[in-house]
């Protein structure tokens, strides 16, 4: 008799020792799942509160406001204004073609601004099928398929190579300062044009579509341009040669040569 019953109170006593881990298992599952909860209605809010719905892009001419977006906004958080503040923290964006930096603001949890700094660029010239954009100091800074709206044609140079980054190899170095001239004047009075073509005497000659604007020399240029205003808008849909080669604040001399 004392056999059996030691023999069962060893069976009792295995049944309670097996049962105890039974509970510790059951409270480090609920604290888990309440960890796990608790991430998830974290990741929940994060992706949601701070969800970027507005965004706003200065400065850019070369790229579209989405081409912009696209190349910022990247990866699986790329919408998420707190990532984006993280990444982007005291840091710009650089190594984009035809941009020195890019700068990411955030204004709100669900708004940002990206202010783009695009590289001066004074003109470009054709060259073996590419566009090759140079700087005011006629140093080529970047080589396109496609052309910048804004930014001018220019020809009449002479040169048999370029290598990028390096000014371009013209004889006459004072053409860039010429351009840049040029082209100060133009923003000025919000006259840009499409190109700029100087002759062996380095004559211009602007182009507006089928319009052409005849400079001639660089005397007087800024009375020249300062006309372009008033007339460029009256020769909407024409074709022919302006002439204002002999322009002046006192001979007035302006006229109009229709093309075929």
């Amino acid at each position: 008799m004392r056999k059996r019953t030691e023999k069962k109170t060893v069976k009792e006593n295995d049944s309670a020792i097996v049962k105890m881990p039974d509970i510790k298992t059951k409270t480090r599952v609920i604290i888990v799942l309440g960890i796990l909860n608790v991430l998830l209605a974290v990741s929940y809010f994060m992706l949601t509160h701070y969800a970027v719905k507005t965004v706003q892009v200065d400065g850019n001419k070369h790229y579209s406001a989405e081409e912009i977006k696209a190349m910022v906004m990247t990866g699986y958080l790329g919408d998420n204004s707190l990532y984006l503040s993280l990444k982007y923290k005291n840091k710009g964006i650089e190594g984009v073609p035809f941009v020195e930096t890019m700068d990411v603001i955030i204004q709100s949890n669900d708004t940002i601004r990206i202010n783009v700094y695009e590289k001066a660029l004074a003109g470009y010239v054709q060259y073996l099928g590419r566009y090759m954009y140079f700087d005011n100091a006629g140093v080529v800074v970047e080589a396109s398929k496609v052309t910048t709206k804004g930014i001018p044609q220019v020809t009449g140079l002479d040169f048999d190579h370029i290598i990028l980054h390096e000014k371009l190899p013209v004889e006459n170095s004072q053409i860039f300062q010429n351009i840049l001239n040029i082209t100060k004047l133009l923003n000025k009075y919000d006259v840009l044009c499409d190109r700029i073509q100087f002759d062996r005497n380095y004559n211009v000659i602007l182009g507006y579509d089928e319009v052409k604007v005849d400079i001639g020399a660089l005397e007087n240029l800024d009375e020249k341009l300062m006309q372009l205003p008033q007339i460029l808008p009256s020769l909407a849909g024409e074709r022919g040669t302006l002439d204002l080669q002999n322009y002046t604040a006192d001979r007035k001399s302006v006229t109009f040569e229709r093309g075929k």
